[in-house]
């Protein structure tokens, strides 16, 4: 099927896709840390307090997800939006009016739930249900709603903050959310699309469907999660701590929300590029590559002080997270099967909720014990190069099981 007319065959499934993905923005760190400076100075709360905080509501997010996650495989669609929307309203409004510690907790804790948690989760399970011969293109196309939320969200919450305050800009998210977004993919996704049989570029869509239980005793699971949990760790620490990072440098904050929009033009191309990669190769042929750029890209940035460096980051960590993107969604129905991916792929983004929580925390902590948080970056580079390394066998292995599973079906 030709591009265009695959798009205006499937054009209501992917806007809902698309829009699922726009929305979690207000749960997602880099919105999140847009506050961190008037809230950190409201509360009184260091760097090491705040990203506790943070950490601490967001595994206590991951761990509901656990639970709550397997609800996409037995609901349809519009119903898991029905009650998804709703709840992320009421967090952006419980940060609009919190007033102590507990009720920023509480904010923070329904906002990674049911923004990075519950929207992501159910936007890329139903889409890698709806969607088996040409998932690559479709999941490149919708997580294009994530790389729009993290263009327009920093500039815009920057620019309205400063007239109006950054409690009202909560307030303004909750209202659109309800007004906005609730109604329009609550109407997209009323219908549940049907997905074609495999075709030429099918990836591996005829290996056997794993239970959760199967995939958590796969020692490969494990493995190759190494290589999935970078760019959250990574870009939600630098993200969260981007305020200390530029006071440090010098910086300007404007300078750098500006290079979000780099980043997330970058995210884009290379979020479609993939997209049609892993359709002909498949998601383990790029495991040991995507997070090369990422680990430049720190290396950099915890070198270099010049303020163009953060545009250099930002753009080769696009490049990663671009193929990121496209790897969560697909790479895991690739490896596992789609019968109980909600169920699997709870377990799966509980686990890169924890690492987003875990880096912010474990960064802000030793800052405040005075370790150099350049050093720091320059750590997240490393570790990007040697799982890098380390995939080159662990892909070898899970190619050579895919080839058999698919062998026996």
């Amino acid at each position: 099927m030709p591009f265009v007319a695959f798009l205006q065959d499937n054009a209501r499934w992917l806007a809902a896709g698309l829009l699922m993905f726009f929305c979690s923005s207000p749960g997602q760190t880099f919105f999140i840390s847009l506050s961190a400076g008037d809230i950190r100075g409201e509360y009184g709360l260091s760097h090491g307090e705040f990203g506790s905080l943070y950490m601490a509501a967001t595994l206590a997010s991951a761990l509901t997800l656990t639970r709550i996650g397997q609800m996409v495989d037995r609901h349809g669609t519009r119903r898991i939006v029905l009650a998804v929307v709703p709840m992320l309203a009421l967090a952006a409004a419980c940060m609009a009016v919190s007033w102590h510690v507990a009720t920023l907790a509480l904010s923070l804790y329904l906002l990674r739930l049911f923004g990075q948690g519950m929207m992501s989760h159910t936007a890329f399970t139903v889409m890698g249900r709806w969607f088996r011969a040409r998932r690559g293109q479709a999941m490149s196309l919708t997580t294009l709603g994530m790389n729009a939320g993290e263009a327009v969200f920093p500039p815009l919450f920057v620019l309205l903050s400063a007239s109006l305050g950054w409690r009202n800009v909560w307030w303004l998210t909750a209202g659109a959310l309800i007004l906005v977004a609730l109604p329009v993919i609550s109407a997209l996704s009323a219908v549940e699309r049907t997905p074609e049989p495999p075709g030429p570029l099918a990836t591996r869509t005829t290996v056997r469907d794993w239970t959760r239980a199967e995939v958590l005793r796969d020692p490969l699971f494990y493995l190759t999660l190494l290589a999935m949990v970078p760019p959250a760790f990574i870009g939600n620490s630098i993200f969260f701590h981007q305020v200390h990072l530029v006071e440090l440098r010098g910086w300007s904050l404007e300078v750098f929300a500006s290079s979000f929009t780099l980043y997330a033009g970058l995210t884009i191309v290379f979020t479609l590029i993939s997209g049609q990669l892993v359709d002909r190769m498949s998601g383990v042929a790029l495991l040991p590559v995507y997070l090369l750029p990422l680990g430049f890209g720190c290396a950099l940035l915890g070198t270099v002080e010049a303020p163009w460096i953060c545009f250099v980051f930002m753009g080769l960590y696009g490049v990663s997270n671009g193929f990121s993107f496209t790897l969560f969604g697909t790479l895991w129905a690739e490896l596992y099967g789609v019968r109980h991916a909600g169920s699997i792929r709870a377990v799966i983004m509980a686990i890169l909720v924890f690492a987003s929580a875990l880096g912010p925390g474990v960064t802000g902590f030793l800052i405040d014990l005075g370790v150099d948080y350049p050093s720091q970056i320059v750590a997240m580079g490393v570790y990007c190069a040697a799982v890098s390394l380390l995939m080159v066998p662990v892909g070898r292995r899970l190619r050579a099981r895919v080839r058999h599973d698919v062998g026996s079906t």
